[in-house]
């Protein structure tokens, strides 16, 4: 008979639990210095309210990650990331340091700070769509909340005939550090990019490696910052960050 087939033996069981620990799990309290600390297994996903000024850093620690994200503004979570301006607005499709991460509005929801791994994408999306239903809802959102997302560790190149090519990974270590412009609900999921052979054919295939999820206070990019007028189209779309913030009272 199961030692969990009463009520009593169900609660001793779970209690029995407490302080075991696993490769991929949140840490809490987050070590000092941190907000957020957290490794996502292959498979994952998870989710994080964010304050405006927060650094977000990815690192695959393997070197099979792919993290696929998506950022929305956490008071009003219907705007959210539009990787269509994300590439248009930057005249770049290639995601690096200095790259923003552009809202439906015209506004700043994250901005690249620093890139290690340099094999990134923002023309495929993920094939973890489900994943990102399940982190969505925690946040009271829906399927038709989730939009297009960015995916980093897992690089995409795009041919002189159009076609695209998949890059793979840029080995283990590699990380990149968001700036979050405004107050963001962050959502990840850490699954095979779908150019790939895992997310062909995910089912058959290996999982891949851990995502590591690190996150500390900070500043958003201000003025006189070198990235807020590195372009007019740049420092238009850090105007309407700003403008916003200022009347939202949010510092």
């Amino acid at each position: 008979m199961s030692a969990t087939n009463t009520t009593h033996g169900a609660r001793d069981h779970a209690r029995a639990q407490a302080g075991t620990t696993a490769a991929a799990m949140p840490v809490l309290p987050a070590p000092d210095g941190l907000t957020w600390a957290e490794t996502v297994a292959s498979g994952g996903y998870t989710s994080m309210v964010l304050a405006r000024g927060t650094t977000l850093r990815l690192r695959d620690v393997e070197g099979d990650a792919c993290a696929h994200v998506l950022l929305y503004n956490a008071d009003q979570p219907w705007e959210r990331l539009n990787v269509a301006d994300t590439v248009k607005i930057p005249w770049q499709a290639y995601l690096g340091s200095g790259h923003p991460l552009l809202s439906d509005q015209g506004r700043v929801l994250a901005t690249v700070q620093r890139d290690t791994s340099c094999h990134h994408d923002a023309l495929c999306g993920t094939s973890s769509r489900p994943l990102f239903v399940l982190a969505a809802a925690k946040h009271g959102l829906e399927p038709r909340d989730v939009p297009p997302s960015v995916s980093f560790f897992k690089g995409v190149g795009v041919e002189a005939d159009g076609t695209l090519e998949f890059l793979g990974s840029a080995g283990a270590g590699g990380e990149v550090e968001l700036r979050m412009e405004l107050p963001a609900i962050a959502l990840i999921v850490n699954a095979p990019h779908p150019l790939g052979k895992r997310g062909q054919t995910p089912f058959s295939e290996p999982a891949g490696s851990l995502l590591e999820v690190h996150a500390w206070r900070g500043s958003p990019t201000r003025p006189g910052d070198e990235l807020w007028s590195a372009t007019p189209e740049l420092e238009r779309a850090f105007l309407n960050t700003e403008g916003y913030a200022a009347a939202r009272g949010i510092a």
